[in-house]
């Protein structure tokens, strides 16, 4: 008699099967959680593919010679060539110029204008371009974003599924009918009667169903006739507008508006300074202040309340340079040296988390001899570098395990010569609104740009420095930083506010100045980093107001909150430099005029280039990635975009994700994992008719893309897809069809693609909008997917 281990060892499949299928299910959950990038966890599926032996290693770097990898990144960039002529842009204006000022009519006219453009270019692109466009109509016609820019993204994904190029599923699913030795493979056209159905039907529901399910902004907010002062009503501006007077004995008089500490200290941006009748609107961080100056502000004034409410924050102790000494030597500080092979160099104390990881104050920075002692979150780390720190001592024991760190300790002494102009002693009164908070909640760097070394309490042994401690009246801090910004700090406390009704949003707009929306631009590599990070404020000299992420206006820390893909902010400057930004590939500003001007003049040559692209293919002369690397090159030759913009528009991160994962479907069907997969689909679904299979199909790939990248969850059905048809004597043409039009459909999440990210902070959606609008529309789908594909591809 068999025992029992032995019988359940028979019932599990082979060892190969369950090690690809625990890889395809560790990549499902890293992609789902969103933990890892997807480009990254696609190349941990090829190492992981190739290291446990189920593909060659040579066949596991196939991938990024795949003729469907090839094509993916030429396609991107001929379509980066039709943008940067203005191709596109300018099909998109005429037709929605053309659609009037209604409701339904737009909504048609964005549609079907992004959805053929879609069929020929990336459909990110696609939303990136035509978004600006959008918005400006949207502001012209008094129409919220939120009617539509779903309408906008939705059918750039529609468009892509009318053609062989249109996104990358189709280009994989008719690489893998080749890779599956079927007589042929899907040509350009071969997608369109379905496709096109699917793309029209879609265009019908939004039409006349889909924009009663998507939400509507208050009509307040969009009264204004021509626009000017929409986006400052759209977040709610003009009750966070203030007006604060300079007295006549003000500190800050003859200071700039960077070195008053307005920003860091009172949390508020300086939208005009206003000086007997004359009003500078936007004024830049260079502009000196006067005596009498009113300011207008935007911003909450709690801080400047605390600031006003006490008669003292903080009080400079008299003491002499030899008391400070005596303290400062009592304090333990560290220098600390960047190891030879440390990985650090080249990034910044910032982006490394120093402060929040270790829980140490950097002081200094000594460099070949010198210190750098400004800035120092910001410095970029270089080898020999060494870092002098001070703090608990906790935080030292970390540095010291760090493989990263050598790490000496250092003399006080030493140190205060190195220090002593920046060195303090600073007393805490009984009055102060710190009072009861850790010397980390009181943000004392943000507020007077101190650095607190060590803390001095009666009754209390030696100098506390830990950044938890509590801060108590009569406590005596050691600190780092300038008596002149406690003076400034003091003065800001002296400030007025000014009881006169503050300016009407629309007197704060003019021919040089206005408020404008931005986004991250698809191509951007900036998520996850601050404005700080990015010196925005500095570089473009533009203030931020507001973040809009996810259906909620972000107004607090905003230059400490790591930008994401979709976030909206609202700018507010020169006009002048708003252009400039919109000359960056990293943002998109959502206005047309601020757009970077397109080489219109080499429009034609774009066009027929995109022409001598298709036509080939067409006829059949060459395939399509021969044709699509010709065309790409002579998008460069003839100047229609340059080389680096190329390389810009290509999404980088598609391609590798897309090679990293082909060798996991090479490894689901040579090992039978697919075919394991495929006996549990026809178990369930395959003698329900081959109708209900197609619907099956559809359903798993559809709902696999709202969780997983479109291309990976093509990738992943096409051998089950094959391996049903064969085993039910079904049409792999068909059911390949299926999943191409399925993986496509993603329409009920905002991460489900990045178009539809992109669109959601412009448009103030929020996670449930696009299960509302989606769902339904992915239900329409796949019911003229059942009843047109069968008569263009039939079944059996």
């Amino acid at each position: 008699m068999q025992s029992l281990a032995t019988k359940v060892a028979e019932m599990l499949p082979p060892a190969e099967i369950l090690t690809v299928l625990g890889i395809l299910v560790v990549a499902v959950v890293l992609f789902v959680s969103e933990k890892i990038r997807v480009d990254v966890v696609a190349l941990m599926v090829l190492l992981a593919v190739a290291l446990t032996g189920l593909v060659e290693p040579k066949e596991a770097l196939m991938g990024f010679s795949n003729p469907a990898v090839v094509t993916v990144w030429a396609v991107f960039v001929l379509s980066g060539g039709l943008t940067r002529t203005g191709v596109a842009n300018r099909i998109g204006y005429q037709v929605l110029r053309l659609a009037g000022r209604s409701e339904i009519g737009l909504i048609v006219a964005i549609m079907l204008t992004a959805g053929v453009l879609s069929a020929f270019m990336n459909n990110v692109g696609v939303a990136a371009l035509l978004l600006p466009v959008v918005m400006d109509i949207t502001r012209r016609v008094r129409v919220p974003p939120s009617k539509l820019l779903i309408p906008l993204a939705f059918s750039s994904l529609l468009g892509g599924l009318v053609t062989q190029i249109g996104t990358p599923p189709n280009i994989l699913i008719s690489d893998a009918a080749r890779d599956f030795g079927l007589e042929r493979s899907f040509g350009l056209f071969d997608f369109t009667p379905v496709g096109l159905a699917v793309m029209l039907a879609g265009t019908l529901y939004m039409a006349l169903i889909g924009r009663h399910l998507l939400p509507s902004r208050d009509s307040a907010r969009w009264s204004a006739a021509d626009g000017d002062g929409d986006l400052g009503r759209l977040y709610e501006l003009k009750r966070r507008l203030s007006v604060l007077r300079l007295p006549e004995s003000s500190a800050l008089a003859g200071k700039s508006l960077s070195e008053s500490r307005l920003g860091s200290a009172l949390g508020v941006n300086v939208l005009a300074t206003i000086r007997g009748e004359r009003t500078r609107l936007a004024p830049g961080r260079e502009t000196l202040l006067e005596a009498g100056d009113r300011l207008l502000v935007e911003g909450s004034l709690d801080r400047f309340r605390d600031l006003h409410d006490h008669e003292h924050l903080l009080n400079l102790e008299e003491q002499s340079p030899t008391v400070v000494q005596l303290l400062v030597a009592e304090l333990p500080f560290f220098e600390v040296r960047l190891a030879t092979s440390s990985g650090l160099m080249g990034q910044t104390l910032r982006q490394l988390d120093f402060r929040e990881r270790f829980g140490v104050n950097v002081l200094a920075i000594l460099r070949g001899g010198r210190p750098l002692q400004t800035n120092l979150a910001n410095v970029v780390l270089e080898s020999g570098d060494a870092l002098l720190v001070q703090g608990p001592d906790e935080g030292i024991a970390r540095l010291r395990q760090a493989p990263d760190f050598e790490v000496t300790e250092a003399r006080g002494d030493d140190v205060y010569r190195l220090l002593q102009d920046q060195l303090m002693i600073v007393h805490v009164p009984d009055d102060t609104a710190l009072l009861g908070k850790t010397v980390r909640e009181a943000r004392l760097g943000d507020a007077f740009g101190l650095t607190v070394l060590g803390i001095a309490r009666d009754g209390t042994p030696g100098l506390i420095s830990d950044p938890g401690a509590v801060l108590a009246a009569g406590d005596v801090l050691i600190v780092k930083g300038s008596s002149e910004n406690l003076i400034k700090v003091r003065a800001l406390k002296e400030l007025e506010i000014d009881r006169e009704e503050p300016p009407a949003l629309e007197e704060l707009e003019s021919d040089e100045v206005g408020f404008a929306e931005v986004v991250l631009s698809p191509h951007s590599d900036l998520t996850g980093q601050t404005l700080q990070e990015l010196h925005f404020r500095e570089k473009f000299g533009l203030n931020v107001l507001a973040l809009f992420r996810g259906g909620e206006t972000l107004r607090k820390n905003l230059r400490n909150t790591p930008l994401r893909f979709g976030d909206a902010l609202l700018l507010y400057g020169s006009r002048r430099r708003l252009k400039l930004l919109g000359a960056e590939p990293d943002f998109l500003v959502l206005t047309e005029e601020a757009q970077e001007p397109f080489r219109l003049h080499l429009a034609p040559v774009a066009a027929v280039v995109m022409a001598a692209v298709i036509l080939p293919v067409l006829f059949g002369w060459l395939p399509i990635y021969l044709a699509a690397i010709g065309g790409a090159t002579l998008m460069v030759l003839t100047r229609c975009l340059t080389m680096d913009e190329a390389y810009q528009f290509i999404e980088w991160r598609a391609v590798f994700l897309i090679a990293g994962m082909l060798p996991l479907g090479t490894a689901l069907q040579n090992t039978g994992a697919a075919r394991f997969l495929t006996e549990g689909v026809v178990s369930a679904v395959g003698g329900m008719g081959p109708l209900v299979v197609v619907a099956a199909i559809y359903l798993v790939t559809a709902f696999g893309a709202q969780v997983m990248p479109t291309a990976a969850v093509a990738i992943l059905m096409a051998p089950i897809a094959y391996n049903t048809a064969v085993d039910l004597g079904l049409s792999p043409y068909a059911l390949l069809m299926a999943v191409a039009l399925s993986a496509s459909a993603s329409f009920m999440s905002p991460v489900a693609h990045p178009a539809n990210v992109l669109i959601m902070g412009p448009g103030g959606y929020r996670f449930k909008d696009y299960i509302k609008v989606g769902l339904p529309l992915t239900v329409i789908c796949l019911i003229v997917v059942l009843v047109v594909l069968p008569l263009v591809w039939p079944l059996q």
